[in-house]
Parts: structure tokens; C-alpha cells; sequence
């Protein structure tokens, strides 16, 4: 289904341009020097951020094939992510391919300091060929490790730890978990980790060459590193991969629902409707890569219909403080934790959310929904002088039986309706009926009846 979604949105997006691979060297342009950095092997940097998902996954494993193809020496994955919502067969597969590729791979947390490597996607760590990470970044949360053939998932001897629980930087080194040897400060820069994997030997006693000694214009000696080629998703799959996280696909569904029920009302051209519905299909795949409650999900989506009943009625009633509530309910249930990243909304995100819908459907319906029916050209006039019943007591106002439809209803304060009493329409004021007593009408309200013509 995700493959399916993606091929159809592909079709109108076919016309913008990709993202391009950013290339550039992480040192001055070389000499052109024989035994320079210019006959070096590049080498290639992925950046993953965000929870791994089947777009990331899919990334990682494309990246690992084209730079085999392309004769890099190495590929470096720039890791930043809470966790993975992929199933362990999907993970198992890209360790595996990590653990068989012909190049070597590099993991690197970073770039800044409140990275994370959480969840399945820490894994990496024990198959990749050097690791590294940024001081003051984490990793931990692996869960039990994957089974891999002719591999293992090897986190050192103090890789238990790391199933439940996380380590900074510091305690990572210190305890062996990290596969390059590096200063307190960490690896701070993707130049930095370039530097730091020359010399590195790998399992097939392939001796990794990174760095090159040029004169520079002077005529001293120094070390410049080997092109290094940045990348990260195309065009198509970061959409995807960004509507795939927590707080967009929240608000996608949310704002995709606000905007048919609005289209439904408001009975316009059909922009806000089309708008909506690609909205909510976009909202609807996020939370369907995401490990979103199915009971959280209808709650919101009751929530909607509920806010829809009293916007019918031009007015915030009992049914717009259901909406609320169970509106807040499901945002706030919406999604499963994962290990180490409980996937609660943020604060912001919540607060958008709430304040957007209820802005939307106690002021903003309402008051369109009135405006719209006050109009002459809406055609209710023949409305005027129909009869019908009070659903309930009507002093001064409530609801109105006429015809098949319920009305909210409004009369005078001498001619009290009660419930199921006979009444007949007068005037009508927005959504709203003025009504009076078939018999016993007040006459100061029967005066204000047009006069007819």
C-alpha cells in the first residue's frame, strides 16, 4: 500500500527536480600531486534523521549500492534518529546488508550534541566497520539483538546495558562500545570522522587510505582528507519520510478533516475539499507507518463529527464539549511508545492542534455557517409561515421540528414554546427561526411579521 501511494503521488510531483548530492572536499582543492588526495577513493556521507522508516531504510541500503558502484572506499551514515518503526525482519535485512557490503561503513552521531542513536537503528553500531559519535550524543534502547547469517551484532561486553538502557559519549568510549579510537571531544565534524578512519585496518585486512600529504603554496606538508560526497533522501522520498513523523502526520490528518467538513458546509468549489482530502491521505499514511493507536485515531475522528453536529445548529452546544474532549483524548493517546522514545506529542504540536480545531469550530463554523444562511440568495424565505413542533422547550430559545430538519429556534419571552407545543415560523434570522405559538401569540410579535404582499 505505502509502494502504491508513493507511485501515485509520484505522477504529479514528476515535473520537480530531485536532490542533488551535494559534493564538495573537506579540504582544499588538492595539487594534483602524484600519491595526493585526488587518487584517493571518496568517500560518501548518507545523512538519517528521524525515525527509521521503509523510505530511510530503503535509503540506506540504495546508498550502500550506489557508492560500491561509484568505487568509494567507504560510506558514512550520519545518524540522528529516536528509534525505528519498521519491523525487525525489515532492520534485520539492512544489518545484514551492512554486515555483507563490500565497502566499509561508518556510523556517525552527530552533528550536534543532542543526537541520538535509539532503538533497532543503534544496532548499526555492532556491524558497521567504524563508529563514532558526537560528545554529548547517545546511544542505547537496542532492544534484544537480531540473529544475523555469518554475522553478529557485536556491542562489546557491555552491549547489555544497551538494551535497556542508554550511554553517553563518554561512557560509550570508555566501555569499548565505540570502534574508533578518539579524544574526549568526540568525532565533532563529518571531517573529523574522515581524518580519524585513515590507518583504520578492517576484518578483511583492507587498510582504510583517507588522508594524503600535499604542499600547500608555502611548500609545508599537510594532510588534506579525500573528496568526501554528501547526500541525503531525494525530493519524493522526503516528503514521505517527513509526513511519516509523529507531529506532521498528526496535523496533516487533522488539518485534512477540518478542511472536508468545511468544504461539506460551506458547499464551495471544491479547492478546500481537494486540499483536505490529499491532506488526510497524506496524514493517513504517516500514522499507518507510525505506531499510532486505531483507538486514538477514532476518537479524533468522532471528535470531527461531533463538532460537525453543532455546527449544523450555528452554535458551540453539549455536542462541541464531546468533541473536545474526546479530540483531546485521542492527540494525546495517539501514539505507542517506543524504547527509549515515548512518541508523545510535544507541547507546541498539541497546543496547534487544539487551539487550531477549537478555534475553527466554536468561532470560525459557526460564524461562517450563520453568514452563509443569512443569505437572501440561499432561498429560505419559503421557510416563512411553515408550521411545526418544539423538540424541546423553547423559553426564549431551542430546537424546532419543521419538516424532516431540526432548527435552532428562538421566540418571545411572553410565549413560552414547551415541548412538542405547535408552532409557526415567522422569521428566519441566520440558522436560527423565530417562531410563535399557533394559538396565543404575543401581539407585539405578530407584528413583526412581514407584511404580505
Amino acid at each position: 500500500m505505502r509502494r502504491l501511494a508513493i507511485s501515485l503521488l509520484i505522477v504529479p510531483l514528476a515535473g520537480l527536480a530531485g536532490l542533488s548530492l551535494l559534493s564538495s572536499p573537506a579540504q582544499a582543492a588538492p595539487t594534483g600531486d602524484e600519491g595526493g588526495a585526488a587518487d584517493l577513493a571518496p568517500v560518501d556521507v548518507l545523512q538519517v534523521s528521524g525515525l527509521f522508516d521503509e523510505v530511510t531504510v530503503q535509503s540506506v541500503s540504495d546508498a550502500i549500492d550506489e557508492s560500491t558502484e561509484k568505487g568509494s572506499q567507504a560510506l558514512i551514515l550520519q545518524l540522528n534518529t529516536g528509534g525505528a518503526v519498521v519491523d525487525d525482519d525489515t532492520m534485520r535485512q539492512l544489518l545484514q546488508k551492512v554486515a555483507d557490503a563490500k565497502i566499509a561503513i561508518g556510523v556517525w552521531v552527530g552533528p550536534s550534541r543532542d543526537a541520538r542513536a535509539y532503538g533497532t537503528p543503534a544496532q548499526l553500531f555492532g556491524v558497521a566497520d567504524v563508529t563514532a559519535m558526537v560528545a554529548g550524543s547517545r546511544i542505547g534502547h537496542t532492544g534484544e539483538l537480531l540473529a544475523l547469517e555469518g554475522a553478529e551484532v557485536d556491542l562489546g561486553r557491555f552491549g547489555d546495558e544497551l538494551r535497556t538502557d542508554s550511554m553517553s559519549f563518554g561512557d560509550a568510549r570508555k566501555k569499548g562500545v565505540l570502534r574508533l579510537d578518539t579524544a574526549d571531544e568526540g568525532v565533532p565534524t563529518v571531517r573529523s570522522m574522515v581524518l580519524a578512519m585513515d590507518g583504520v585496518t578492517l576484518g578483511d585486512g583492507t587498510v582504510l587510505d583517507t588522508v594524503a600529504e600535499e604542499l600547500n603554496d608555502a611548500g609545508d606538508t599537510q594532510n588534506v582528507a579525500t573528496l568526501v560526497r554528501f547526500s541525503g533522501l531525494g525530493l519524493i522520498e522526503e516528503m514521505f519520510h517527513t509526513v511519516a513523523s509523529p507531529p506532521m502526520a498528526y496535523l496533516f490528518l487533522v488539518i485534512g478533516l477540518c478542511l472536508l467538513i468545511f468544504e461539506f458546509f460551506t458547499a464551495g468549489v471544491g479547492v478546500a475539499g481537494s486540499v483536505g482530502a490529499a491532506l488526510s491521505v497524506l496524514g493517513c499514511y504517516g500514522l499507518s507507518a507510525l505506531p499510532s493507536r486505531p483507538g486514538a485515531v477514532a476518537l479524533i475522528i468522532v471528535a470531527m463529527l461531533a463538532f460537525a453536529i453543532d455546527v449544523q445548529v450555528g452554535i458551540p452546544r453539549f455536542w462541541t464539549g464531546v468533541g473536545t474532549t474526546l479530540f483531546v483524548l485521542g492527540s494525546w493517546f495517539l501514539y505507542e511508545p517506543l524504547p527509549g522514545n515515548d512518541l508523545r506529542l510535544g507541547w507546541l504540536t498539541l497546543g496547534v492542534g487544539i487551539a487550531g480545531v477549537l478555534l475553527m469550530f466554536v468561532v470560525g463554523m459557526p460564524s461562517m455557517v450563520r453568514t452563509r444562511f443569512a443569505t437572501p440568495t440561499i432561498g429560505r424565505d419559503w421557510m416563512i409561515g411553515s408550521t411545526g413542533s418544539a423538540v424541546g422547550a423553547i423559553d426564549p430559545e431551542g430546537v424546532a421540528q419543521v419538516g424532516e430538519a431540526k432548527w435552532r429556534a428562538r421566540t418571545n419571552r411572553a410565549t413560552p414554546l414547551a415541548a412538542g407545543a405547535e408552532l409557526r415560523v415567522i422569521a428566519i434570522d441566520g440558522v436560527t427561526l423565530e417562531v410563535e405559538p399557533v394559538d396565543g401569540a404575543a401581539r407585539d410579535y405578530r407584528e413583526r411579521r412581514p407584511k404580505a404582499e
